[in-house]
């Protein structure tokens, strides 16, 4: 028997078309509502007046400093060598002692690992003040207070890398599964024993990769923190930068470039290995 049905086209046509999703309208209204909020911003008066016509009263500067900076001092590269030295030391130092004081206080910032409330408060509070400075105004007081060095640099870092590894590793605790942890407080095992034998194996990876991160870090803000006086490659980069050689300035940021290639492809292969 023969199917006379005429086919529904519009009907099908209409149940092949999605509906369209609800809220689509927001991310265009967003996207115009922080492009005018930008722009507003650089309005003169009411925010920071950005001169673009600067730029073009300028550029001929701006073209011979590039010129410079294209034209590296390759002369100059033995003076460079203990400098990059003495800050690849500070960022392993300051990396390798941030993380070992970064690791407990990360399982007391933890809601998951830290049941009691009062402790755990008092631990991010004092995270959030050691955060919200920046590590150039902590090398800027300790040096003031040590004096010229490394050691200033080191310290400034330590307490740039305990503020960020805390955060970091205590929010991924905070996200991992819990009822492993709750397994162990239903036996009976103490906290500490809970987060030695159940938590750390699950925040290891992400502990493992943020500290990989702050590496790469310290190896950048190193760099800047000489030019207050900390140690480093910035205090060369502060002497290049007195008397206007931009072509050793650009010597040794080609230097600093490959040192953080490197780094970055050699942490890359050990995430991939321990994640």
């Amino acid at each position: 028997m023969t199917d006379t049905t005429p086919p529904l086209v519009g009907t099908q046509r209409a149940l092949d078309i999605p509906a369209r999703p609800r809220g689509a309208w927001k991310a265009p209204v967003v996207v115009a509502v922080v492009i005018v909020v930008t722009a507003v911003m650089c309005l003169p008066g009411i925010g920071i007046g950005v001169d673009l016509g600067a730029i073009a009263r300028n550029w001929q500067n701006g073209a011979d400093k590039i010129v410079q900076l294209l034209m590296p001092d390759w002369s100059f590269f033995p003076r460079t060598i203990p400098p990059l030295i003495e800050t690849l030391q500070m960022a392993v130092i300051a990396t390798a002692i941030g993380a070992a004081v970064s690791l407990p206080l990360s399982f007391w910032a933890a809601r998951a690992t830290n049941p009691n409330a009062p402790a755990r408060i008092a631990v991010r509070g004092v995270l959030n003040v050691i955060r919200s400075v920046p590590d150039l105004l902590y090398a800027a007081i300790l040096v003031a207070m040590v004096g010229v060095g490394a050691l200033p640099g080191i310290l400034a870092l330590l307490l740039f890398n305990v503020g960020i590894i805390v955060k970091l590793v205590s929010e991924a605790i905070d996200t991992n599964d819990r009822g492993p942890l709750e397994a162990g407080r239903a036996v009976g095992a103490t906290q500490a024993k809970i987060n030695r034998t159940l938590a750390l194996p699950d925040a290891w990876p992400a502990f493992a990769n943020q500290t990989l991160y702050v590496f790469e870090l310290n190896v950048r803000a190193s760099t800047v923190l000489g030019l207050v006086g900390a140690g480093g490659m910035g205090l060369l980069i502060d002497a290049v930068r007195t008397f206007y050689r931009y072509d050793q300035l650009s010597l040794i940021i080609l230097e600093i470039l490959i040192v953080v290639i490197v780094i970055d492809l050699v942490s890359d292969a050990i995430r991939r290995r321990l994640v």
